[in-house]
């Protein structure tokens, strides 16, 4: 990290191209792992899977065991990437292996002999895509200014949600709606599904090529020692690293896990979402994924907008104020009925997701020492997936006490609480590490 990395008004480029790296991601979350190639290799591939585990408790056990390993690789993963200054080439690198596994998806037919391999696959690419993610949140400091970091932010969540809703448009209307979309494929053997694989491959390909080629590498001159150590060896420097950050750090700590909770109600929100649209408001099965764009236009607009309430008032204040907003918008939603209620108040719910989502980025860039931001973003992810079951237990729990899937909303709304209570105990945070070291201005330790 340069002084220029932190000290200078961000180039309008680097934005831009660090941003389309959202937006192209958006086409294994959104594609491949929520709305249509889950869809197929759940309901097509394996619909005449024999024995008595059906293949939607396959799926999840294989999304398990990637989160599992998630969140024990995730933090040594990000302590090399910071001390070899190979933070691109690893963002690099889980691309393509995510491009190329997504791209493999295309071999998998509509016969369930062929969902074992489609279960590896999706495994595999979701393994990949997480840990993708922990270089490149660590790169928000390298695109952005301690003024703007919150905007910068904001804007690139924004570019992922809609380049999911233009993806999800373009998948839609071209290949799906009617028999095999307004391209007239042809869906024998899911022909028409695979060929959406192949089509999100290369749609992100494309829009993360403009990172490598716009952001510079990261240089290794924060801890040089460490850029050798082997993978082991990286997580006896990982512990030494927490137990230093839980001497001088502590109020990191407990960010990470008043946000591993929140974090996790933020993703019931999407996960139950549609299922709630059916089953108690009655939206048409087929007007879902239309609430699904409608969902991801709103909380784009407001991450984006809330990236430069972030600048101002704190990313910490943008957290209470979404996850309280979200609260009281759930309480209305446990007692109002009918589509219209719920496309207004279901809207409104989604409106401050995005923004809670940028600002707990924007909150950890801010409060992280200079040259720790791959690990500290590796450990926000381990305790993201450490927590990832609570929502849908409590979920569930709540559906099976309550009698309908109504009461289900409660679970969703205990571990937003949680979070919310545990965030209240953490301090906002004040300037920037980066910033702070290179000016020889230190604030103690920058949170408070």
């Amino acid at each position: 990290m340069t002084s220029s990395a932190v000290g200078q008004r961000p180039q309008r480029g680097k934005v831009v191209a660090w941003s389309l790296w959202d937006w192209g991601s958006a086409a294994f979350n959104a594609v491949i792992i929520t709305f249509v190639f889950s869809v197929y290799l759940v309901d097509a591939v394996g619909d005449d899977l024999p024995g008595s585990i059906s293949a939607s408790t396959w799926y999840g056990w294989a999304i398990g065991a990637g989160a599992f390993i998630v969140a024990v690789s995730a933090p040594a993963l990000g302590q090399r990437s910071d001390a070899s200054g190979r933070r691109k080439r690893t963002l690099a690198t889980l691309t393509f292996v995510v491009v190329a596994l997504t791209a493999a998806l295309f071999f998998v037919e509509d016969d369930y002999h062929y969902l074992w391999l489609g279960l590896l696959l999706v495994s595999l690419a979701s393994i990949a895509f997480e840990l993708s993610q922990v270089p490149y949140f660590a790169m928000l400091r390298q695109v952005s200014t301690p003024d703007t970091v919150g905007r910068v932010s904001g804007i690139g969540w924004a570019f992922g949600y809609v380049g999911g809703i233009v993806l999800l448009l373009i998948c839609y209307f071209g290949f799906i709606s009617g028999d095999g979309g307004l391209l007239g494929l042809s869906t024998e053997n899911g022909f028409n599904i695979r060929l959406v694989a192949l089509l999100s491959a290369g749609w992100f390909l494309l829009f993360a090529i403009p990172l490598f080629l716009s952001v510079p590498e990261l240089p290794a001159e924060v801890s040089p020692d460490r850029a050798d150590v082997g993978f082991v060896e990286s997580y006896r420097v990982l512990f030494a690293e927490l137990r230093a950050m839980w001497r001088d750090d502590r109020d990191v700590l407990r960010f990470l896990i008043a946000s591993a909770f929140y974090r996790d109600g933020l993703s019931g929100v999407f996960t139950f979402g549609g299922i709630l649209a059916v089953s108690v408001y009655g939206i048409a099965a087929a007007d879902v994924i239309l609430f699904a764009v409608a969902a991801n236009v709103v909380s784009a607009v407001g991450a984006w907008v809330a990236g430069y309430f972030d600048d101002s008032w704190g990313s910490r204040r943008v957290v209470i104020t979404s996850l309280v907003s979200m609260l009281v918008v759930a309480v209305v939603l446990l007692f109002v009925s009918g589509p219209a209620m719920f496309w207004i108040f279901g809207l409104a719910l989604c409106l401050f997701v995005g923004p809670a989502q940028a600002a707990s980025r924007t909150y950890l860039t801010r409060a992280t020492r200079l040259g720790k931001e791959g690990q500290n973003f590796g450990l926000y992810a381990m305790t993201g997936r450490a927590v990832s079951f609570l929502a849908p237990t409590l979920f569930g729990l709540f559906v099976l006490i309550g009698g309908g899937d109504r009461w289900g909303i409660l679970g969703i709304m205990i571990v937003l609480a949680v979070g919310l209570a545990l965030l209240l105990h953490v301090p906002e945070v004040t300037g920037d590490r980066a910033n702070d070291l290179l000016s020889g201005e230190s604030h103690g330790d920058g949170v408070r």
